[in-house]
């Protein structure tokens, strides 16, 4: 298993590290807002490239 470069056991002192920070009530808490913070990223992404899109669209209709 590898994840960004790293292997198991690094990944594995990453979450002790994590666990002796947050704690155990703490650390489900956090993955969550970091999950909401990924899919609010996303969904951003998406409608700033919908909206270059439409501005691309209507810019050429206006020089026609």
């Amino acid at each position: 298993m590898e994840l960004f470069g790293l292997g198991a056991p690094e990944l594995l002192l990453i979450l002790f590290v994590l666990l002796l920070f947050f704690g155990k009530d703490k650390l489900p808490e956090l993955a969550r807002s970091i999950g909401a913070s990924f899919k609010e990223l996303k969904s951003g992404f998406t409608e700033g490239a919908e909206a270059s899109k439409d501005g691309k669209k209507a810019a050429d209709k206006t020089a026609k």
